[in-house]
């Protein structure tokens, strides 16, 4: 962890060491890796809470099969909330990506 925070100042400190031009590329540059780690993180624990969400309905299916309907009903209403939080990560790397309130 400290040397992620160590290379985060060093990253930080070598955008703000930069002027004019350069420092606009540099921004549009981590803007792109955080976008794109920020949207692959969040499909990837989407990816785990919907694996999760489809065990758990087929686990209860498996014990109680008359609540098989409603187990189902139940799992899409979570897995539409979790998609949801991704399409929101996703939003937010598009705006970082396209208007990006830091570049001037």
């Amino acid at each position: 962890m400290k040397k992620v925070l160590f290379l985060l100042v060093a990253f930080s400190a070598a955008l703000l060491a930069n002027e004019g031009e350069v420092a606009n590329q540099t921004l549009k540059a981590y803007s792109m890796i955080a976008a794109g780690l920020g949207l692959g993180l969040a499909a990837l624990g989407g990816a785990i809470g919907m694996g999760h969400t489809a065990a758990a309905t087929i686990a209860g299916t498996a014990r109680n099969p008359g609540l098989g309907a409603k187990l189902m009903t139940t799992m899409f209403i979570a897995l539409a909330m979790i998609e949801a939080q991704v399409i929101y990560a996703l939003v937010i790397a598009l705006i970082a990506l396209y208007a990006n309130p830091f570049l001037g």
